[in-house]
C-alpha cells in the first residue's frame, strides 16, 4: 500500500513557504517518519516499507531539490529547512500517530532527523541514524579523519566549481552510492534528477563538516532524551566508523549495530537487515 500527496510549511515569516511531496508505505500500526539521503527521494524507502508493511506505516517526504519537491529557494540552512518540512509533515499526521513516532534518517537525512529530535523530542519515541554524515563529530575525536575526508572531497568540489556538474555528481555518486548500476547505465531521468539535486548538496559542506546548525555542539547530544540507534555498514567509508564512535561516546541512550557486507546505502541494499535491527531496537 502506497499513498502520496503534498504538504507545505511556513514557520518562518521572513521565508516564503515551500511545499513538499510526501508518500506513505505500508499500513501497520507503528508510525514511522523516514528521511532519505542526498541525491535520492522518498521512494528510496520503498524496500524497507515493503518488508515492514504489516507492522509499520512508513511516512516519507522528498527533501527540497529532490524528487517531486520544488527546488530549495536558498533561504536559511538547507538542513534546518528540511527539518521544518519533517515537522510540518508530523503536524499533518493523525494526532494518535504524531504523538509517538519512530524517526529514521539515512546519511544527510539522518542529520535532518537528529535536528527534528533535538527540536521536538516529545514527538519522538525513538531515533535511528543510519550512516549519519556528521563529519564534524568525527573531527571532534579524530581530527585527521575530517582532514582526510575534506581532501577526498576536493576532486568533487573542484569539478563542481569548474562548472562540471555531471562529472562532479558522478564522482559523488561513485563515492557514496551503492556502486551499481554504474553511472552510464543509469536511466537518463535518474542522472538528471541527481544533477538537479547536486547544487543543494554542495551547499551543505558547512553543515556536515563544520556543524553549522550546532547539532553536535557541546551538550547537544548529551541531553538528547530519546533512545538512539546508530547503524553503519562494515564496507562504508572509514570516517563513518569514526562518526559512530563519536556519537556512542556522547549519547546518553545510544545503541550501535554494524551490518556486515553493507556500504553507505544499507537501507536500499540491505533493507531486510535494517528492518531486523529496527524491530529489535523498537522492542
Amino acid at each position: 500500500m502506497e499513498a502520496i500527496g503534498f504538504f507545505s510549511v511556513n514557520d518562518h515569516p521572513s521565508i516564503p513557504p515551500q511545499s513538499a511531496f510526501s508518500r506513505s508505505f505500508g499500513a501497520g500500526p507503528r508510525p514511522v517518519l523516514a528521511i532519505h539521503c542526498s541525491l535520492a527521494h522518498s521512494g528510496a524507502w520503498r524496500g524497507l516499507g515493503s518488508v515492514m508493511a504489516e507492522e509499520a506505516t512508513l511516512h516519507a517526504f522528498d527533501m527540497l531539490s529532490h524528487g517531486r519537491s520544488p527546488d530549495w529557494d536558498g533561504a536559511g540552512v538547507f538542513q534546518l529547512r528540511n527539518a521544518d518540512l519533517a515537522l510540518a509533515l508530523l503536524a499533518d499526521l493523525d494526532a494518535s500517530e504524531a504523538a509517538s513516532l519512530d524517526l529514521v534518517g539515512h546519511s544527510f537525512g539522518a542529520t535532518v532527523a537528529l535536528a527534528v529530535a533535538q527540536r521536538r523530542p516529545e514527538l519522538v519515541r525513538s531515533l535511528t541514524l543510519i550512516e549519519p554524515v556528521l563529519f564534524a563529530a568525527a573531527g571532534q575525536i579524530e581530527p585527521k579523519s575530517l582532514v582526510q575526508m575534506r581532501e577526498e572531497h576536493l576532486e568533487i568540489r573542484d569539478a563542481y566549481a569548474q562548472g562540471q556538474l555531471e562529472h562532479a555528481t558522478r564522482l559523488f555518486n561513485r563515492a557514496w552510492g551503492a556502486g551499481h548500476p554504474k553511472w552510464p547505465d543509469l536511466p537518463e531521468q535518474s542522472r538528471a534528477a541527481m544533477m538537479r539535486s547536486f547544487p543543494a548538496v554542495m551547499d551543505c559542506d558547512k553543515q556536515v563538516y563544520e556543524d553549522e546548525a550546532g547539532l553536535v555542539a557541546e551538550g547537544q547530544l548529551e541531553t538528547l532524551s530519546v533512545p538512539v540507534l546508530v547503524v553503519d555498514g562494515s564496507e562504508s567509508q572509514p570516517i563513518m566508523q569514526v562518526v559512530t564512535r563519536a556519537l556512542m561516546q556522547r549519547l546518553p541512550d545510544g545503541r550501535h549495530v554494524r551490518i556486515a557486507g553493507a556500504g553507505h546505502m544499507a537501507p536500499i541494499t540491505h533493507a531486510a537487515d535494517v528492518a531486523d535491527h529496527l524491530r529489535q531496537f523498537w522492542t
